[in-house]
């Protein structure tokens, strides 16, 4: 294999020129429904993203939209990328300063934000096919085996339909599972909670999220009954961006709080961190920035001494875990499986970044076009 010039990670390189910026649009079934405290989820709107070289390498990257009219939004956006980016070089860091300057009046956020981070992370894949190598190596590591749980349903269901859907899980070839809850009742959540443990093995992870359905006082109580429950952890009790009543609760309770997947770039990470606002962390790489601010999230989680998991996207994210000082889990979700070539394979619990250049991601053509939205 060939090894990366250094002039790629400088922004220096001229070999590669963007022709062209792509998206399109697909609705995926889930095959298991995801009903969380916030929406019920049954299909993934997935914005796919090709960016295409002068030197014929495409480099690819896929967006969860939650709404397909944001991903119809994100693909004017793409349309205008397309306009800026034509003829430039296909550098990641020359890419991120000429969007930044782009939207810098509107401000980089929201949709744009989450665009953004996919056009850096179909930039990273065309350097890391250009160099022949798998991302991960790439970015000098080797392509080792990423504890995942699995986390493909298990919503706001009675507690026996819970039991019954997280053996499934668990069957599937995985040492830990998440589950949703939030439910307007507290004894519901607990007796959901109880009849998933007893129905799984005692040595199975079991990590609940609230997706922030509580208000600051209501999670003081309803993690406090859930803290002898023997969780790994509990995720987003309360909003996102309250690091004071996050830091609260990760200091009150036994049970480790988790928080990360709606840190809005590597600052808001920084500032999370400092209030010791979570026990560990999850970036989304959607919405910490791309590869590029996964990077930086990284070296944060590093210094700060911190576990750092990833939430969704798991053909980049087991790569980027592979990269991570600090690795914890890959949340693993089959979302994407239906509209992708080779799909990633769990074995023994644990995924490992594809043996293949880039980040393995080559759409399967006649599945894009029977699940393509406009």
């Amino acid at each position: 294999m060939s090894r990366l010039p250094a002039s790629w990670l400088s922004g220096a390189n001229d070999e590669l020129t963007i022709r062209s910026i792509t998206a399109t649009l697909v609705s995926v079934p889930l095959r298991r429904a995801l009903g969380t405290s916030i929406m019920r989820v049954t299909e993934a709107p997935l914005l796919l993203i090709d960016l295409v070289t002068e030197e014929g390498i495409t480099g690819r990257a896929y967006l969860f939209c939650y709404l397909e009219s944001v991903g119809h939004a994100a693909i004017a956006l793409i349309r205008d990328i397309n306009d800026v980016l034509a003829g430039a070089v296909a550098s990641p860091a020359d890419v991120r300063r000429t969007l930044e300057a782009r939207f810098k009046l509107v401000g980089p956020q929201g949709p744009i934000f989450f665009v953004l981070a996919g056009v850096d992370m179909a930039c990273w894949d065309t350097v890391a096919i250009a160099a022949d190598l798998p991302l991960a190596r790439l970015l000098g590591a080797p392509l080792r085996p990423i504890p995942a749980y699995n986390s493909n349903g298990l919503g706001l269901t009675e507690p026996v339909a819970a039991a019954d859907e997280a053996l499934e899980l668990v069957a599937e070839g995985f040492s830990a599972i998440k589950m949703r809850i939030g439910r307007p009742s507290a004894e519901d959540d607990l007796a959901a909670v109880r009849a998933v443990r007893a129905a799984i093995p005692s040595d199975v992870a079991l990590m609940v999220d609230y997706n922030q359905a509580l208000s600051a006082n209501a999670a003081r109580d309803r993690c406090r009954q859930l803290d002898d429950e023997g969780l790994y952890w509990i995720e987003e009790p309360v909003r996102h961006d309250d690091y004071a009543a996050n830091a609260e609760l990760a200091a009150l309770l036994r049970t480790p709080v988790q928080i990360g997947e709606n840190f809005a770039g590597p600052n808001a990470m920084s500032e999370s961190l400092h209030r010791r606002a979570s026990d560990f962390v999850m970036p989304d790489v959607e919405r910490i920035g791309g590869v590029s601010g996964w990077l930086a999230a990284a070296a944060l989680a590093d210094t700060a001494g911190v576990e750092m998991s990833s939430h969704l996207f798991p053909e980049v994210s087991a790569h980027l875990l592979a990269a991570t000082p600090t690795a914890h889990w890959l949340e693993y979700v089959d979302w994407a499986d239906p509209i992708v070539r080779e799909p990633l394979r769990v074995v023994d619990g644990h995924v490992t970044p594809p043996d293949r250049p880039g980040t393995g991601l080559v759409w399967d053509t006649d599945a894009v076009a029977r699940f393509r939205r406009g």
